[in-house]
């Protein structure tokens, strides 16, 4: 049986993104793609029970690109934050394969959950977060859905389907 060959980060960010011209400026210039670095170093303290030393990375790299990871969440392949500004993801976020987030985009917390109950929001493989979204809570993103700019989302969306909430 063959293998299903899987794309590479940088081909995967190049399809998402025209103005990527090559595998060193993406690896030089993209800010989303250095904070997915720091976080997999910083993940990889945390679940190694050096917490303080995951934080302090998370900490830096959330100066320097205005993205803030936590080390406890968790992330598949090729997670593509473009821009980046302002993207947060809590800390029990799941974030599946082949997921775009553009900036300003909040993977938080509704604040009514009860202690030890899931927080933060699961995305599925293959979706599309628009600029300046906020998925709050124990909700779940389906596969290859699309969440439009600026939406507010609090209930599950099923897979591929798109959400764009309407401004009053």
């Amino acid at each position: 049986m063959k293998k299903k060959k899987t794309e590479s980060y940088f081909s995967f960010i190049k399809r998402h993104d025209k103005a990527a011209r090559n595998n060193l400026q993406i690896f030089l210039t993209y800010p989303g793609f250095k904070a997915i670095v720091y976080y997999r170093i910083s993940h990889f303290f945390f679940r190694h029970h050096l917490k303080l030393l995951a934080e302090m990375i998370t900490f830096h790299v959330r100066k320097k690109t205005g993205i803030e990871i936590h080390p406890a969440a968790k992330i598949g392949r090729n997670l593509f934050i473009d821009h980046g500004f302002g993207v947060i993801i809590g800390s029990d976020s799941v974030i599946e394969d082949n997921v775009v987030i553009y900036h300003g985009v909040t993977l938080g917390a509704k604040g009514t959950e009860r202690l030890g109950e899931k927080r933060h929001p699961t995305i599925k493989s293959g979706a599309i977060i628009g600029a300046g979204s906020i998925i709050l809570g124990d909700v779940t993103i389906g596969e290859g859905a699309i969440i439009g700019a600026g939406s507010l989302i609090t209930k599950d969306v099923k897979a591929h389907t798109t959400f764009v909430q309407k401004r009053r």
